[in-house]
């Protein structure tokens, strides 16, 4: 039986794409017999307190498996605009996973370390060598063009020696899985290094997860935006289609949590077609985001964030549900070549609005985006197919 050894910073029972990405990976793998441990942290994101409601750890077969997820505990304080805080917290993860490898007695046929932030990409490389294992990098953002595309990060010298690691870290990869196609052609260009080196596998559903499309006509009409508030997403455009939603009579649901939450809320609780939810586990997030006419998606325009392909996409078209989204680049073209929704990188909140009208007075075309949406999810998004592409690799 093959080992693996997965290191992320982010896991079950956390919410977000990056922990639900790491733990399909975990169980298909098992599935697919592969001996497989996981060195994670404490569920901390977006705070450890959500985590003492026992709703969250609703996967039986992961609270059984003590001896295979191993977790740190970590001080520092991430979450907040310093780029002090952001390393501190990075660094001190860092450096516990490398204390687990020096102590660490098993053998790993294949190492998985998932990216950002780019300091457990180098334990990913420690361990390499550690174990004499194959490195497989994954790639779930483009860091640091991430951060200095949020405005976190704008020191040149900084970004240069960033740079240089970032460089260096998929030379010394055996392979490279991006979760967005719009990665492949930056990290060649990067990193000088052959195509045949990268592979993609998305962000992606199990069958089980798909809604059924069958929605009762709503007396009211609703939207959802359900995920990060954070600061590649675009909360000002929300601050501002709110009250343009209110005018006609359109209900907005938010899902939410991230850095920049507490602001759009306190600008937007004075209107009464609003309602902020905390965040849910993702087994009672599909179920409301099924009962939505329209899904928003909004990225900030800087041009790093034209490679991604955000992960309530995903979710929203898992659960039958219409887009529309203020992106450009990769996901705009998923969007508009697989027509399940609008797209626009045209950041003006008439447009939107527009936009949303367009989809929500037209209820048969609503429903023919909903069945393309499955189809792409099944066709494109679905882990138990798509691991087939890792367990290649690990032959």
């Amino acid at each position: 039986m093959k080992r693996v050894l997965i290191i992320s910073q982010h896991f079950y029972p956390e919410i977000g794409s990056h922990a639900n990405r790491i733990k399909n990976i975990y169980m298909q793998l098992k599935k697919e017999n592969y001996d497989v441990t996981i060195f994670t942290t404490e569920p901390s994101y977006p705070n450890k307190k959500i985590y003492e409601n026992e709703e969250f750890w609703d996967e039986e077969l992961l609270n059984c498996e003590n001896s295979n997820i191993v977790r740190i505990g970590i001080s520092s304080r991430k979450y907040s605009n310093s780029i002090l805080n952001r390393l501190f917290y990075y660094l001190e993860i860092a450096l516990k996973f490398l204390f687990l490898i020096i102590k660490d007695k098993k053998r790993y046929d294949y190492i998985f370390v998932t990216s950002p932030p780019i300091f457990t990409g180098f334990v990913g490389i420690f361990a390499k060598y550690r174990y004499k294992s194959n490195f497989i990098l994954d790639i779930r953002d483009l860091w640091p063009e991430s951060l200095k595309g949020v405005g976190v990060l704008n020191y040149p010298l900084i970004l240069k020696i960033l740079g240089i690691l970032e460089i260096i870290l998929y030379r010394k990869s055996d392979k490279i899985v991006i979760n967005s196609l719009g990665f492949r052609e930056y990290i060649q260009t990067k990193a000088k290094i052959e195509e045949s080196k990268i592979v993609f596998i998305p962000n992606g559903a199990i069958k089980d997860e798909l809604a059924s499309i069958y929605k009762k006509e709503n007396e009211t009409k609703k939207i959802i935006y359900a995920g990060n508030l954070g600061l590649a997403q675009n909360t000002d455009l929300i601050n501002k289609l709110v009250p343009l939603l209110d005018e006609q009579g359109i209900q907005l649901t938010i899902i939410g949590y991230g850095i920049n939450k507490k602001k759009l809320v306190n600008s937007i609780k004075k209107y009464k077609n609003v309602t902020i939810m905390n965040p849910l586990t993702r087994k009672q997030c599909f179920k409301i985001i099924a009962e939505h006419d329209i899904g928003l998606v909004t990225l900030k325009d800087e041009e790093v964030f034209k490679t991604v392909l955000p992960g309530k996409m995903i979710d929203y078209m898992t659960c039958g549900v219409p887009i529309v989204g203020v992106i450009d680049g990769y996901a705009k073209e998923i969007v508009e070549k697989e027509r399940v929704g609008i797209a626009s990188n045209n950041t003006d909140s008439q447009e939107i609005l527009s936009h949303i009208m367009t989809l929500l007075n037209d209820d048969e075309l609503r429903k023919d985006m909903a069945q393309r949406e499955q189809q792409v999810i099944l066709k494109n998004f679905n882990w138990e197919t798509n691991i087939n592409k890792l367990v290649k690799l690990m032959k």
